[in-house]
């Protein structure tokens, strides 16, 4: 693999690590700032714990608009501030409302990022490696999952009671770094075309990542593409809506796997199945290794399976894990039992939906409208996100929850939406492995060459 692809590629998908950090570091703070603050469980589901994620929402959907305007790598710059913020805020708020607000602007971060980190990978790499390169974003999700994981835990007791503000303040320093490093990629040569008809600046990308040869096959390739669409396309004119539902029902699958569910409640969940609050935040790092090792292995496969059968392994087991974590709950099952399912949960959002859906998303709509249809399915994702962790505590909350007892039915229906994932998958996703973003933008669209 081209060597200044995979550092250009690697700088932008750092941009993941900071997602995947930012989005679960709230989960050693959780207990800490709930009995500070001492909240209502609504009040807490909707201020502190899913407020990013609205953030997210809106940095999701309104992601395509810089992407577009700016381009992508401004907007990837902008972004490394907004966590940068966000971080050190967090850390010094002295009030829930002010809390709040620094998530918030934090969940903006994350919910751009989904929008641009992908988008630019995908405009920079080739065919052949854009499933890789694409699914490094979600590798490094991930990484900062389990760095997150491990900072709280090494934490833990670091200064009594403000804990929580050297957890979420830690973050400024990677956020600084990655803010600095994305200043010397390039730009997209697919946004310098499409937006600019910038074919000199086009044309010296392409020389800075490939041959001369393929440089120029490249850009009459794109330049192709673009004469072949009108100028004002707008993505919900009617042609695109194949990409669009797809777009959305990949990213409503994502969710409703409960995936967030579990990595923001991790060690809640473990602690109702008999952990301790110390050896729950230890089990919360296995989660992150097993997530790390098997999105390796997914990133491995993604160009060599395809994404189609990547999701179709990745279902089968999210119903087993997810049937078998319901079992082990409704039956007052061993905790080391209860761990291994959800580990094995894990490995198969990993290695399915983890691997394929930043990529899938990135690559199935023409250069065009790239930028908002990957804010339309970014934004499914995040709203759907939001939504589950702000109903959370209405159902896992000690004195009030529906299922404070036990929670097994939320795992069966979880379970059961991913039996419904993999008749979607069967049946109707589309298999976009090694072909290049051009050539899908005209096969989804129904047009010939």
């Amino acid at each position: 693999m081209n060597s200044r692809i995979f550092r250009i590629s690697l700088t932008a998908a750092l941009a993941g690590f900071l997602f995947g950090f930012d989005t679960v570091v709230i989960s050693g703070a959780n207990l800490p700032i709930k009995e500070l603050w001492n909240t209502s469980p609504i009040f807490h589901g909707v201020f502190i714990m899913s407020m990013a994620l609205w953030g997210t929402v809106l940095g999701s959907l309104l992601g395509g608009i810089p992407c577009d305007k700016l381009g992508r790598k401004k907007t990837l710059i902008w972004i490394g501030v907004l966590y940068f913020i966000s971080a050190l805020g967090s850390a010094v708020a002295h009030d829930p409302y002010l809390f709040s607000f620094f998530r918030f602007i934090g969940g903006v971060g994350v919910g751009a990022s989904s929008v641009a980190a992908p988008i630019y990978i995908s405009e920079i790499s080739t065919a052949e490696n854009r499933g890789k390169l694409g699914a490094m974003y979600q590798f490094n999700i991930v990484f900062g999952i389990l760095i997150a994981f491990f900072s709280n835990y090494f934490l833990k007791g670091f200064d009594g009671a403000n804990d929580w503000r050297w957890m979420l303040g830690v973050e400024a320093i990677p956020a600084l770094a990655y803010t600095l490093m994305v200043l010397t990629v390039p730009k997209s040569p697919r946004w310098l075309m499409s937006k600019h008809q910038d074919e000199n600046g086009a044309l010296k990308t392409l020389e800075y990542i490939t041959t001369k040869e393929q440089a120029q096959a490249r850009l009459k390739q794109i330049k192709e593409a673009l004469d072949k669409t009108f100028s004002k396309e707008s993505l919900f004119s009617g042609k695109y809506k194949k990409q669009l539902s797809l777009a959305f029902l990949i990213a409503f699958f994502n969710q409703l796997s409960g995936i967030n569910f579990i990595l923001y409640y991790a060690p809640e969940i473990l602690e109702r199945a008999g952990l301790a609050s110390k050896e729950s935040l230890f089990s919360s790092i296995s989660i992150g290794v097993i997530n790390l090792v098997f999105t390796l292995l997914g990133i491995r496969l993604i160009d060599q399976l395809g994404r189609k059968k990547l999701m179709k392994i990745g279902s089968v087991g999210y119903i087993i894990s997810l049937a078998m974590v319901g079992w082990c709950f409704y039956s007052g099952a061993n905790s080391t039992v209860l761990l291994a399912f959800i580990l094995m949960f894990i490995a198969s959002h990993a290695v399915g939906q983890g691997a394929v859906i930043w990529v899938f998303i990135s690559e199935i709509f023409p250069n065009k409208v790239r930028a908002y249809g990957q804010s339309w399915g970014t934004g499914t994702h995040w709203v759907f996100a939001a939504l589950i962790t702000l109903v959370t505590p209405i159902f896992l909350d000690a004195e009030n929850g529906i299922f404070r007892d036990n929670p097994w039915p939320i795992f069966l229906f979880f379970a059961f939406m991913m039996v419904l994932q993999l008749l979607w998958v069967i049946f109707k996703m589309p298999e976009t492995k090694g072909v290049s973003l051009e050539e899908l933008g005209r096969k989804l669209s129904g047009k010939s060459k």
